[in-house]
């Protein structure tokens, strides 16, 4: 029996067809089709039928950075004021470590893979040491919250668990899922990837913080007096989280976010770099920048685009609250969606053939007040790793890690 909220919901979104196969399934797979649809955001729906909202850019302008010179003038200060914010407990570390290891050749979590050459040394080992080093540095330990997805979960939580954490302690570890959203066809029309399950895929970078929030674990960040979330992505190994001069920058700025950057490598190095928007803080991908404003110079005539995220940035939480209340810009973005067709055979298409909806990090960015851009080191803190080998690969990140003084 289908309960009665369920077929509401689809009449409401005019997806019925979603129970299309639902008399051939057994009851554990009828069961979990009506919890899925249950648990789907099925309002965001509507912007399949005007996907171009959003996307949009304002008037971009340049954000000044915090670069290396000034930022060693301010070390003590920064480092005096991020350390007492570490230690009274106000800050938290997030990563966003949902994702698999396909592109590195590897059937499990992305953090699972081993960088190691001659010892084992996985991605989140390499990750949870940088903390460890914060927390020498500080005499505190910081509360790590995981973001996992629903396939990987289950690995992830049991691999950091056989390994012990890697020395941290389990009880500042705290894991919660990423959202879901649909996926449709281009008329906002929800496939079916099988009999019993529609497609979804993750709700996009800038879904972290309703993820966490609905695992119901900001109330207890804020039993806890966290005040600012660090997130940080799986795969820079390199990268210095909960950094007490970061921190400590942030907050001497008075700044509701920071972000830390490095200087670009080449004017067209495929990194989105920081920016004012309409006068508010934002990032313009790579694939946005004009010949106009790669070729920019500031007062300096120095490059006026000159500085690259790495996905690592500092967000002050009463603000995330805020712009969560006021809805987050929702991406309509054009993809290649595994369907059944109309004989319940499975397609897999070569071309886009529907969309999937994704909130961003930068589109949190630009809807906060202030934001400092804050430059470090590249090879000290930029070893991302997206491929096997080549450009920001396994093997150009083992390099750096050796030239930091990693034993491999």
């Amino acid at each position: 029996m289908i309960p009665e909220n369920v077929k509401e919901k689809l009449e409401k979104y005019g997806q019925e067809h979603v129970l299309k196969y639902y008399d051939e399934l057994d009851e554990e797979s009828k069961k979990a089709l009506v919890s899925q649809i249950e648990e789907t955001d099925m309002s965001i729906l509507a912007a399949a039928l005007n996907p171009e909202k959003g996307a949009e850019k304002g008037k971009i302008s340049p954000l000044p950075c915090m670069e290396l010179d000034e930022i060693e003038a301010g070390r003590e200060v920064f480092e005096r004021t991020g350390t007492e914010a570490i230690k009274a407990g106000k800050v938290a570390a997030v990563l966003l470590a949902g994702g698999m290891g396909t592109r590195l050749g590897s059937d499990d979590p992305k953090g699972m893979y081993n960088v190691g050459l001659t010892k084992k040394l996985y991605i989140f080992e390499c990750l949870i040491n940088k903390m460890l080093d914060v927390v020498k540095q500080t005499g505190t330990y910081i509360h790590l919250f995981v973001m996992t997805s629903e396939k990987n979960n289950e690995a992830t939580i049991g691999f950091l668990k056989e390994k012990s954490f890697f020395g941290y302690p389990e009880e500042y570890v705290h894991f919660f899922k990423q959202e879901m959203a649909p996926a449709t066809d281009y008329n906002g029309k929800i496939y079916l990837e099988e009999k019993g399950r529609m497609a979804t895929s993750p709700n996009g970078n800038g879904g972290w913080f309703i993820s966490l929030m609905r695992a119901g674990l900001l109330e207890k960040a804020k039993e806890w007096g966290i005040e600012w979330f660090n997130i940080f992505a799986v795969d820079n190994v390199l990268q210095r989280i909960a950094d007490p001069v970061f921190v400590g920058a942030t907050i001497e700025k008075k700044c509701v976010v920071g972000a830390k950057v490095v200087r670009k490598n080449a004017p067209d190095e495929k990194v989105g770099v920081m920016c004012l928007e309409d006068g508010r803080p934002s990032i313009v991908e790579y694939y946005e920048l004009t010949d106009e404003l790669m070729n920019a110079k500031d007062e300096k005539g120095n490059p006026a685009y000159n500085f690259g995220v790495i996905l690592n940035y500092l967000f002050y939480v009463d603000e995330l609250e805020r712009i969560v209340r006021e809805e987050l810009p929702l991406h309509v973005v054009k993809k290649k969606i595994p369907f059944l067709n109309e004989n319940g055979e499975l397609v897999k298409p070569e071309e886009p053939n529907g969309y999937k909806f994704e909130n961003l990090v930068l589109d949190m960015i630009h809807q906060m007040s202030s934001c400092l851009p804050f430059e470090v080191v590249r090879e000290k803190e930029f070893a991302p790793i997206k491929n096997k080998t080549g450009v920001d690969s396994v093997e150009s990140a083992r390099e750096l890690l050796k030239k930091n003084g990693v034993e491999l």
